[in-house]
């Protein structure tokens, strides 16, 4: 994997998170917040932890920014320096930026502003656990693109043993077979991306299919 360079800009529990999360795949992370205590807690674990003032054009260049490939902003509930640091970032030259967003008015607003993604975590994260509440099999959920999502069931009984040629998912329930994920010895994980038509369906296994709401159920009946 190549290594890149991001900002994260607020390091409260998303910020933090994503900031160390982006530092153990391998890259350069350079982490900003105005209080102290948050800067402390990171200054071990990332690249580069700055105490600064992230609407401070000055202070953004002064700290590198200008030169990382993607800055997150990570202010969420102070709507007004959220705005004022994406702003900041455009002035500076940062092409991609990825800021959070608290209400759909705010995420309209960063989108005006240029922002490349605006998330809303705490939705997202409510609508994938309500959808994998709501389906009993399914142990997760991720919104694809509008109508359709990826899903992670465990593997029906009548699939084990048989190959996917056999099993004819896309016909017989309109959903892509992705990716198959499955212990092996030792209490290790393997996931086979793309798998091909041979490849068996063993006890154990889970299935992450891709399809609609409406396919997804289909597979979730058969499994109760």
């Amino acid at each position: 994997m190549q290594k890149r360079q991001f900002a994260v800009i607020g390091l409260g529990r998303f910020g933090a998170a994503m900031a160390t999360t982006l530092t153990t795949l391998g890259h350069e992370v350079v982490g900003i917040d105005a209080r102290d205590d948050a800067v402390q807690a990171l200054a071990d674990t990332i690249e580069q932890a700055v105490q600064l003032d992230a609407t401070d054009v000055k202070a953004l260049r002064a700290a590198g920014v200008q030169n990382v490939e993607v800055a997150v902003v990570s202010i969420g509930e102070n709507i007004e320096a959220s705005l004022l640091v994406v702003m900041q970032l455009r002035e500076i030259g940062v092409k991609a930026i990825v800021a959070k967003a608290v209400t759909p008015i705010h995420g309209r607003i960063l989108e005006k502003l240029g922002v490349t993604r605006v998330v809303f975590p705490e939705r997202e994260m409510a609508i994938r656990l309500a959808h994998s509440l709501a389906s009993r099999n399914v142990l997760d959920y991720v919104e694809f693109s509008a109508g359709f999502s990826i899903a992670e069931v465990p593997a029906p009984e009548a699939f084990v043993g048989r190959t996917l040629r056999q099993l004819e998912i896309r016909p017989r329930f309109g959903l892509t077979l992705i990716a198959v994920r499955r212990q092996v010895p030792g209490g290790g994980e393997e996931t086979t991306v793309a798998p091909g038509a041979d490849e068996v369906i063993r006890t154990g296994d889970r299935l992450a299919l891709l399809g609609s709401q409406a396919q997804i159920e289909k597979l979730d009946d058969l499994l109760r």
